[in-house]
């Protein structure tokens, strides 16, 4: 079934009849209760959001959230405190959940890869046949993806006891399929690592990412940090990488090094404790870097420890569990939340084979697209048109779809009763916000549809798991299921779930494969920041989120270092033919600092046929180059240079100012750190701007980000955009320069291009006391309240500019068109789009400037309660603040006792951006710090 296109009114009004009233005000709630997080007024008052406790996966592991709901609307996501996955703070994935709910390209209905779209029952009626002669499951094969759901995986369960000859096989694009060899190679099991980087001082990080995006994310960033803020545990961070990523990007120190050269050196670094495996040859550069490494490691025992990432074979995930033994590093390891204990699924390619030897009469594919994501030389898309009768159940109607004889809309994750388990076992409730508003249904109604099973609310079946296992998990004094089932739902965790530390015996030391062979170029395929695997592809927020590193938008680029670009006489921005066995792709090349020479980069995730209106065709495919046996690292990659070439869409210019990055982004080293003294906002100097005579208010809010802290992995851009109602504006205005973000987080490298130095700063409006911009408005639509806030009088704004030219930090956006004004890009202005939109947030118009406004609504909402309960103001935490997983971004009142905010500004690490330019910014920085072993400039 092709994409839909935006919905007209009248389409919009037979939705009313489905459970949502978009053009009247809001969606209705579920028939079942779902309960607040908070206490609730009696009846639900218009305009007062109510918030919930729920979970959201990402590859099948929970994050827990709070969903944000006005008038029965879900309108922005955040973190739920309670949960160990999230703790308060969400990243780019869970912000822009809440966007795909409104997707107008979701499945509406079931259809028929022949008659088109048809109905629930007519599905019933085509596939009693293929069902009743899979008897005992011959022939019946169920696909999913990573399952972490108490509740499905009791269904596959009794599933597979009704059926026993059916199989079940699992796909999952990004899975960590090295790692759990290399645990079943160390211990005789799989087993699932799970790290405390609170507890570990020097930390080793060897193609590995922990910082960067993935299930974990949150937590592994936010113990780093957090640990790294005291500075008598600050620690060392050691970074050995092909590719620049974000734990890169904040280590102390860091070697690019091919993934071959990081073979080496880990097999050095367990010689150093004893291992006894034949001497690697390293160059003397690595040889320096891996003793510095062998030192600290012998320094800190049960402090240390050794991460290795997929890029490296099995045997040396194995050989790195060898390591962490020696050095009892801090590293919990657990069953695995996604499995049956006496239950493994297949694989990918089991299924494949089962299928080419005509095993398979009846597929079922749920929740996974295979077609656009398994390894090319599967041939999946060939094998699907031999399968008798198959059925696809996703959210759309994606490139899988398009190869089955059936797809099935499935229920979005709001929407839907079910629960996950989080990447530590910990179990959540997954509850809805909305009836589903396009007729899918629960992953759990489907499958019991698709095993013949008794038909059952979604709600009935998640409760039934819970019924069985509550007494397992009951605290002192819960007495009755009911009260333990409300209490689970209100915090959004179950209690005493996490998976218990499993006891092993020493890893075994592992025989390591052959070197392999040199070879010209080893290509890296990598998660996409934003569209993670390529589920994303359809989110105009994801599209137009810049690559941490690269600054890119609307696509992907082959990234290659400046000596290898050189060498191979590539610019950037030309076009080349990739091949790997035969296979060819064309993609533009982005030559940035950080890269090992021999090496190549390209996110996985771009380059989708049907992900819908906005995600077609944009950027190249990297999925086509994969193989069963590389799905991440491909070696002796040939390159073609072609006669063409084609933009790369950034949203940082790259501009060499020499001896001018230290000051924009002061970086300090743990040893000069007690020697610092605190910037300040600088003195005052000459002005003809008039003096500043302080809050009138009382209140002084400002804002202090530690950049320290900051990741760069832009959570905080997009809960920006989902809180204020900033507009997508599409890759031809950002080919023109033009972008509406109102945060942008920039990338300062002093290094140099073989060996970055490099930090992440967010840059909001800075809320300058002496602001540029104020006297230059000839509407005075550019003002100042009496707290210090520099705001934007919408309705004034004649639109010349004139602030946007004055203001030195370049934070103002104009509507050039009506982004969300009726000049939406794509599908963007489609009726369920616009249920989204906060109703606290004026949506603005063309023609009119806009920028951060430090969530005045949120400060307003603060007010108003303290007014209402006859209290002072509390504590505001604005959109960016509450979104960042490591807590580098702090708001508050400079004026209030015990401010925090007026804390840091104290800090010998403190300083204004551009202060010789006597603005006075109300938002102010910790200068970025790092610890290096010793100075190594060679």
């Amino acid at each position: 079934m092709p994409p839909l296109t935006g919905l007209h009114r009248r389409e919009a009004l037979r939705l009313m009849g489905a459970g949502i009233a978009l053009a009247a005000g809001g969606c209705s709630r579920p028939d079942e209760e779902i309960l607040p997080y908070v206490r609730q007024p009696e009846q639900l008052l218009p305009g007062v959001p109510a918030r919930y406790a729920t979970a959201l996966p990402l590859s099948g592991f929970a994050r827990g959230v709070h969903a944000v709901a006005v008038d029965g609307r879900p309108i922005k996501i955040e973190g739920n405190p309670l949960h160990p996955g999230s703790r308060g703070a969400t990243d780019v994935f869970l912000e822009a959940a809440v966007l795909d709910l409104y997707d107008p390209d979701r499945s509406r209905a079931p259809s028929e890869r022949v008659a088109g779209i048809a109905s629930w029952e007519a599905f019933g009626k085509a596939y009693a046949r293929p069902l009743s002669e899979a008897r005992g499951g011959a022939g019946f094969r169920l696909l999913t993806g990573r399952v972490a759901s108490p509740t499905l995986l009791r269904q596959i369960a009794a599933m597979r006891a009704a059926m026993p000859e059916a199989a079940w096989h699992v796909h999952e694009p990004l899975d960590e399929a090295n790692a759990r060899a290399g645990a079943a190679l160390a211990f005789g099991r799989p087993l699932r690592a799970l790290p405390r980087l609170d507890r570990a001082e020097i930390v080793v990080c060897l193609e590995a990412d922990p910082l960067g995006p993935g299930p974990d994310q949150i937590r592994l960033s936010a113990d780093l940090m957090e640990r790294r803020r005291d500075p008598s545990r600050f620690g060392r961070l050691f970074v050995a990488e092909g590719l620049p990523t974000l734990t890169g990007i904040k280590a102390d120190e860091r070697r690019a090094l091919p993934p071959a050269a990081t073979e080496a050196l880990l097999v050095h670094l367990a010689n150093g404790f004893a291992a006894g495996l034949p001497g690697p040859a390293l160059p003397e550069p690595e040889r320096r870097f891996a003793d510095r490494i062998l030192t600290d490691l012998r320094a800190h025992p049960g402090r240390a420890v050794v991460l290795v990432g997929e890029a490296l074979a099995p045997e040396l995930h194995a050989l790195a569990h060898w390591l962490n033994a020696r050095l009892s590093a801090p590293i919990d390891r657990i069953a695995p939340p996604d499995a049956l204990a006496d239950l493994a699924p297949g694989t990918l390619a089991d299924l494949c084979e089962d299928i080419a030897g005509g095993k398979v009469s009846c597929l079922a594919i749920l929740g996974t697209n295979p077609v656009q994501t398994a390894p090319a030389d599967l041939g999946v898309s060939e094998l699907l048109r031999r399968v008798p009768f198959s059925v696809q159940v996703g959210t759309h109607a994606d490139e899988t779809a398009g190869g089955t004889h059936w797809h099935l809309p499935l229920a979005h994750d709001l929407e839907s009763w079910s629960d996950l388990r989080a990447t530590d076992g910990t179990a959540s409730l997954v509850q809805p916000l909305v009836r589903p508003l396009y007729g899918g249904r629960s992953v759990h109604e489907v499958l019991n549809l698709l095993t013949g099973a008794e038909a059952r609310r979604g709600y009935d079946i998640v409760r039934e798991t819970w019924q069985g296992a509550w007494q397992d998990h009951r605290r002192p004094g819960d007495t009755d299921f009911e009260g333990w089932w409300r209490r689970c739902l209100h915090d959004g965790t179950i209690p005493g779930s996490a998976a218990a530390p499993v006891a092993l015996p020493e890893p075994a030391l592992p025989a390591l494969p052959a070197p392999p062979a040199r070879c010209d170029l080893t290509l890296l395929l990598t998660p996409d920041p934003a569209l993670w695997d390529g589920r994303g592809a359809n989110n105009a927020w994801l599209q137009e989120c810049p690559h941490p590193v690269t600054k890119q938008v609307w696509g992907n680029a082959l990234l290659l270092s400046h000596g290898e670009a050189a060498r191979r006489g590539v610019k950037d921005g030309q076009a080349v033919s990739l091949t790997v066995r035969g296979t060819s792709l064309i993609a533009p090349v982005a030559v940035i600092s950080g890269i090992a020479d021999g090496v190549a980069g390209l996110s996985l995730g771009h380059g989708r046929a049907r992900a819908g209106q906005i995600g077609n065709g944009v950027g190249v495919d990297a999925y086509r180059l994969t193989r069963a046996d590389a799905t991440r690292t491909i070696r002796d990659v040939s390159l073609t240079l072609l006669d063409e070439r084609r933009e790369i869409l950034r949203t940082q210019n790259y501009t060499r100012i020499e001896g001018e990055t230290g000051t924009l982004f002061p970086r300090l080293d743990l040893a000069a750190l007690a020697a610092s003294e605190p910037k300040g906002n600088g003195p005052d100097r000459p002005t003809l701007l008039e003096p500043w005579t302080g809050d009138a208010d009382g209140h002084a809010w400002g804002m202090v980000i530690d950049t320290a802290a900051c990741i760069g992995c832009n959570a905080c851009v997009i809960a920006c955009q989902s809180e204020n109602n900033v507009p997508v504006v599409g890759p031809e205005e950002i080919a023109r320069g033009r972008m509406m973000h109102w945060l942008r987080v920039d990338i300062y490298d002093s290094g140099k291009p073989e060996r970055i130095e490099a930090g992440f700063q967010p840059v909001p409006c800075m809320h300058c006391e002496h602001a540029p911009c104020e006297p230059v408005c000839p509407v005075a639509a550019s003002v100042h309240d009496g707290e210090g806030l520099n705001l934007q009088v919408y309705n004034r704004c004649v639109g010349t500019r004139f602030c946007e030219a004055n203001c030195p930090y370049k934070v103002r956006r104009f509507n050039f068109f009506g982004y969300a004004d009726g000049q939406e890009y794509a599908s963007l202005g489609a009726e369920p789009v616009r249920a989204q939109r906060n109703p606290n947030v004026t949506v603005r118009a063309r023609g009119v400037m806009e920028k951060c406004t430090y969530c005045v609504q949120r400060i307003a909402g603060e007010r108003q309660a303290a007014e209402r309960d006859g209290r002072p103001m509390g504590e505001v935490a604005t959109a960016c603040q509450s979104a960042c997983p490591t807590r580098a971004i702090r708001f508050g009142d400079l004026n209030a006792p015990g401010s925090g905010v007026a804390a840091q500004r104290s800090d010998p690490r403190h300083y204004a951006l551009m202060a010789e330019l006597n603005t006075r910014p109300r938002t102010t920085y910790l200068a970025d710090l790092r610890n290096p072993a010793r100075e190594d400039r060679t």
